[in-house]
């Protein structure tokens, strides 16, 4: 097969290693291998979530839930937040979503119009509720996963299951947060940036 590429390929060869060099010191810049004072936050912070989400995942597989990686995945993104969510909306907004999920699944499988209508549905209600955007967020990725995925088990087995595979990863993380808190001045100075 020819290679219809105009240009030559970049390769990270030995016999080229200066060129390299400054190749990647001008295109990928790390403040983490400079090993300055700034840096830390950064560090501290990745060393935090990988922590929680493997917590999360490991807690998920030990009570046998059969979606695992959704607590993994919940832990990520609460560790990515501001934490202005409580933990309680988080939830609620989490079962809200199933909920939704499980009636629509079972009651209007495939139908595009009802899906539509429901997550707006579901927008009125987290408004309605004085939920925050963080809240419907959780709730229409939640209901969007149990309608979209086909599985073989009920809608409303798997709505119950990421339920509680959503809920681990926010509890883990949550309780990470509050037996491992990031330094204040460490947060605020990571804000202005």
């Amino acid at each position: 097969m020819e290679n219809c590429r105009s240009e030559p390929p970049i390769t990270l060869l030995p016999q080229h290693g200066l060129a390299n060099l400054a190749f990647l010191r001008e295109v990928v810049s790390v403040k983490l291998w400079k090993w300055e004072q700034e840096s830390l936050p950064s560090l501290v912070h990745s060393i935090r979530t990988a922590v929680a989400a493997s917590l999360s995942l490991a807690v998920a597989r030990l009570f046998g839930l059969p979606e695992a990686y959704w607590a993994a995945i919940a832990t990520l993104l609460v560790m990515q937040s501001t934490l202005s969510a409580t933990v309680l909306i988080s939830i609620a907004a989490t079962a809200l979503g199933a909920l939704a999920g499980a009636l629509v699944a079972t009651y209007f499988p495939g139908n595009a119009l009802v899906f539509a209508a429901a997550v707006f549905v579901l927008g009125l209600l987290c408004a309605a509720f004085r939920m925050e955007r963080s809240a419907y967020r959780n709730a229409g990725v939640t209901f969007a996963i149990i309608v979209l995925i086909p599985r073989a088990n009920a809608a409303w087995i798997i709505a119950l299951h990421h339920f509680f595979e959503v809920s681990v990863g926010i509890l883990i993380a949550l309780a990470l947060v509050a037996v491992w808190p990031e330094r204040q001045a460490e947060s605020a100075k990571q804000n202005v940036e």
